[in-house]
């Protein structure tokens, strides 16, 4: 596994985490414009970056949320949780 890959990953995570928290503080402020506007851009960020993963190193996850080039990538190695940082 590459810097890079490592360096993906991490960025996706903090995106995630931030994406979550957001939206748990949305769900008792739902009238706040600045924070949904955050949230709207992370998330953005986020499907942006977990297209470039997927396309440079194959799914981050499977079950019909991830598309798969041929052949099927998903039994490649090492699957996202497997990834020591």
């Amino acid at each position: 596994m590459d810097s890079r890959q490592l360096q993906l990953l991490h960025e996706i995570m903090a995106l995630e985490f931030t994406a979550i928290e957001l939206n748990l503080y949305l769900d008792t402020h739902p009238e706040e414009q600045e924070p949904l506007n955050d949230y709207n851009q992370v998330t953005e960020r986020l499907n942006q970056l977990k297209a470039h993963y997927e396309h440079l190193y194959g799914p981050l996850v499977s079950y019909g949320f991830s598309p798969s080039e041929y052949p099927w990538r998903w039994i490649e190695e090492p699957w996202p949780w497997e990834i020591q940082f």
